[in-house]
Formats: structure tokens, C-alpha cells, sequence
């Protein structure tokens, strides 16, 4: 195992929260196993984090702040080295998505991010072979956090129906990924619209984009293609952008009729019968 002194603390957000856990857990006098029986996890474990070999969790950061009293050095610390397992190319977007005032997304393949559960995740994920599995799902459980805020985002999401029947990870996972969007069918600052088969041809045939809305920058439009992710801010594919989704939000089902499609559609693919107070509203 590589010894923690070798590293570069300036090298990686990873790289700086392991330096500083072993300063530290050395401060105080506690050997990793001593460490790690206070917070309820294996010495091992805590070596590994403290020599970049494991990406930490936001549950692991706040127990390490709970039992070394660092006044919430690695619960702030943590946003950023998720951020940092996010693919290079991808980490521009979370970096604006977290500060943006208005989202508007379309999705025709997948559950947008921000509303994914994990296991969804998880599946989505794996099918890229990753070698980090779980390092790129806490990536993107990091970003559901700014649903989290007294203030977050306004946004409204546009799903194609055939991602309500895509069963990404079986008919479990989906019956609680449907679930989870239900949980928005009246919610304040988010808003969940299906897209019907019956819509035919539509605005956008060429695929998934993504428009952001901020305070203090210009508005962004974000695509993917297989692999990678373009930002851009020319007024002229803003203007575009902003028509294709009016045309797609007056194509879509009502708020109110895409909850009843949604789970009409758990019930006759999914197996699974709803009821209401299962999930109350947010």
C-alpha cells in the first residue's frame, strides 16, 4: 500500500482529503483501526481512504468531523472530491448545474439524473464498464443535493414515454424509479411531464438536451453525444433550444396526466398496483 506521506496534497481533491484525514487522525493520536472503531468502520477501510485507494461518502465525512471535532472540514470537503469522480469532460456541466436558477431538461432515453434513484444509478452506470463503480454513483447522488436546498433550482423535465418502459435494472428497480417520480407530481420546484407515444413526431427527434438558467451568467444548452458532453452559450441555439422545448412541453401530457401514465404504466409492465399515501408529496 502506498504511503499517504508520498502523496500530493495539491494533486486531486481525493488526494487532499486523504493528506488531511491522516493529519489529522494523527493529531489526535488515533491509529486507523482507533479511527476507525470510533466511526464504525474497519482501519482498513480508513487506509484506504487516507491512500486514495477508496472515494469517501458523505456519511463517512460527517462521522470523521463528529469524531475528530474538525468543525465540518470533510463534510464540505466531500462535495468536491465527488465532483472531481465525475468523467473530465462531464464536471463543467455539474458545475453549472449546481448553480443554475432554472433547469429544463429533455430525456428521451433515461430518467434524468437528478431524479434517478440510486439503484437506477447503479444500472445506468454499469453499463459503461467503469472502473470505479461506486465512486460514479456517489458522484451522482452528490448532485441530487441541490434538490436539498431552501432555494433549489426550478425545473421542469420532459421525459419520453419510452423511458418509462426501458426496465433499466429489472422491473424492481423500475417500480421504484417510478415511484420516485411521483413523488414530484405536485411538488413545488419540480415538475415531471411524459412525452406519449402518440406524439409522434416531435421537436426534438435528434435527441436529449439540457437549458439552464442562471442569475449572474448567460443561459447554456447542454447535449451528449456517446462520449462526451458540449455546453455552449450562442444566443442562436439558445433561441432554438427554447423553441423545441416549448413545442415538446405543448405536446406532453399535463403534470396531472403524465402521474396517471406513470402509473398506469407500473401496473400493467411493472406488476405493481399504487397507492397513493405510499408516497406522499414533498
Amino acid at each position: 500500500m502506498a504511503n499517504i506521506q508520498s502523496l500530493d496534497p495539491t494533486a486531486s481533491p481525493l488526494d487532499y482529503y486523504g493528506w488531511e484525514l491522516r493529519r489529522q487522525r494523527e493529531a489526535h493520536g488515533l491509529k486507523q483501526g482507533q479511527l476507525g472503531d470510533i466511526i464504525f468502520c474497519t482501519g482498513s477501510l480508513v487506509g484506504q481512504i487516507e491512500t486514495t485507494k477508496k472515494v469517501p461518502t458523505r456519511d463517512f465525512s460527517e462521522r470523521v468531523d463528529a469524531a475528530l471535532g474538525t468543525d465540518g472540514l470533510f463534510s464540505r470537503l466531500i462535495g468536491l472530491v465527488l465532483r472531481s469522480q465525475l468523467p473530465t469532460w462531464f464536471q463543467p456541466y455539474a458545475e453549472m448545474e449546481a448553480k443554475a436558477a432554472y433547469i429544463s431538461t429533455y430525456q428521451a432515453q433515461l430518467v434524468y439524473g437528478l431524479l434517478q434513484t440510486e439503484e437506477y444509478a447503479r444500472a445506468v452506470l454499469a453499463t459503461g464498464m467503469p472502473d470505479d463503480l461506486e465512486g460514479l454513483l456517489a458522484a451522482r447522488m452528490e448532485r441530487q443535493r441541490i434538490l436539498e436546498r431552501e432555494r433549489p433550482p426550478l425545473a421542469w423535465v420532459v421525459l419520453d414515454e419510452a423511458v418509462l418502459h426501458r426496465p433499466v435494472g429489472g422491473h424492481e428497480v423500475m417500480r421504484r424509479q417510478l415511484a420516485r417520480l411521483l413523488e414530484f407530481s405536485s411538488h413545488r420546484w419540480m415538475h415531471v411531464q411524459v412525452l406519449p407515444n402518440e406524439a409522434g413526431a416531435h421537436a426534438s427527434l435528434a435527441g436529449s438536451f439540457t437549458a439552464m438558467r442562471f442569475d449572474d451568467d448567460p443561459d447554456m444548452i447542454y447535449t451528449e453525444d456517446v462520449i462526451s458532453g458540449h455546453m455552449t452559450a450562442n444566443p442562436e441555439t439558445i433561441r432554438e433550444a427554447a423553441l423545441r422545448y416549448a413545442r415538446l412541453q405543448a405536446a406532453a401530457l399535463s403534470v396531472e396526466d403524465s402521474a396517471e401514465l406513470i402509473i398506469r404504466v407500473m401496473e400493467e409492465r411493472y406488476g405493481h398496483c399504487f397507492q397513493p399515501e405510499e408516497h406522499p408529496v414533498a
